[in-house]
């Protein structure tokens, strides 16, 4: 992964290669993003930066030993922390890190951008929790223990670090606060909330932002080859999420939009017995489809929203236009407040894997009560 590989944030990235020219790298870095930034390739980005052979003032060359290694996931002095679960041929105190390296590779090979679900999906997770274990601890101070192979430092990227039991986290403690000589430390998350204060108090914060509509418009484009137009519009839906855009993309295919216009339909009507047959559908979608129909669904209900304040700022067009605007007659903010909270409320049960059957059929009696 290469700066160049990310668009837009030339801030983040000026101030990282600045703390490498000027030798001022701390030993420990937390790469703070909310759940779509890339926090993850940024983080990449710079563990390629600080041993590549013939760095420029803007990236790392691509061409060296050592950028060859970074980009194909393989160096030497590169480690890998991430949250995993136990699978059908991995049980027990296999479940680390080391166990999933081949797909962890290939993860990120091919998602580079991709969240948890992708992660999960890679490597067969199968929906199970995921942690980072005690035993981690124990693999990080051991790979560790020992000198740099090839490049200037040893990096340690700790993915997701939010999932770490408290005694993994513990575990760490004293070599993040005195790591090895020419030893990094990126730990790279989405949820600071969930970090042990000891954790943070260890680590200097680099802020990640979201993309700007106008890169992932740009990014669309170049990797999928899709007109302006729907660029322009899943770039607005995604909201600054890459990967989220994507599941977009997937999903306009799918006509998943006309899946949530018939939801809507179905609750402005009250035609309980359709949204007994919808939540069967609903229960019978993966959890990367469910969890992108809340997510677009809360899209739309801003964009509704933002048609019946100002509508010259409307970014969306053709059908979902033609939808919006119809929407939008029935809806106000008092009631896109309402639903807004109930989808992030039924989002969060799903998340805990509760029924999605019945999270959909509740969420949808709860939505016709309020919608008309």
């Amino acid at each position: 992964m290469l700066f160049a590989d990310i668009k837009g944030l030339d801030n983040v990235k000026q101030q990282l290669i600045n703390s490498v020219s000027s030798d001022h790298v701390a030993h420990a870095q937390l790469f703070m993003g909310k759940p779509g930034s890339p926090n993850l390739p940024m983080a990449l980005a710079f563990a390629n930066y600080l041993n590549c052979e013939n760095p420029s003032e803007t990236d790392a060359c691509g061409e060296c030993p050592s950028c060859y290694k970074n980009q194909r996931f393989i160096h030497p002095d590169m480690h890998f922390v991430y949250p995993v679960s136990a699978t059908k041929n991995i049980t027990g105190k296999d479940v680390i890190s080391s166990s999933y390296l081949k797909e962890w590779r290939s993860f990120l090979t091919s998602s580079p951008f991709g969240g948890l679900d992708n992660w999960s999906a890679q490597y067969g997770g199968e929906d199970k929790q995921v942690n980072i274990s005690k035993e981690e601890s124990r693999q990080i101070i051991k790979n560790l223990s020992l000198k740099a192979f090839e490049g200037k430092y040893k990096v340690m990227i700790i993915w997701l670090p939010e999932y770490m039991n408290a005694a993994a986290a513990n575990g760490i403690l004293k070599i993040l606060e005195e790591p090895p000589e020419k030893t990094i430390f990126l730990l790279v998350s989405n949820d600071t909330e969930r970090l042990l204060t000891t954790i943070l108090s260890r680590t200097q914060i680099v802020t990640i932002p979201k993309f700007s509509d106008e890169s992932i418009q740009q990014m669309l484009e170049k990797s999928h080859g899709i007109q302006t137009e729907q660029a322009h519009q899943l770039a607005h839906l995604a909201d600054g999420d890459y990967n989220l855009a994507v599941k977009l993309l997937n999903n306009i295919e799918d006509d998943s939009h006309q899946l949530f216009t018939d939801w809507m339909r179905d609750c402005f009507r009250k035609d309980f017995s359709e949204l007994v047959i919808k939540s069967d559908q609903f229960h019978s979608m993966n959890k990367v489809a469910q969890r992108s129909l809340f997510l677009y669904a809360l899209n739309m209900f801003r964009e509704a929203i933002i048609y019946n304040a100002a509508p010259d700022l409307k970014r969306v067009s053709g059908v979902v236009s033609s939808f919006i605007e119809n929407f939008s007659k029935v809806m106000d903010s008092a009631k896109v407040e309402s639903i807004s909270k109930l989808i992030n409320d039924a989002h969060y049960h799903l998340e805990r894997n509760a029924s999605p059957k019945i999270i959909f059929l509740d969420l949808s009696l709860q939505i016709a009560r309020i919608i008309k």
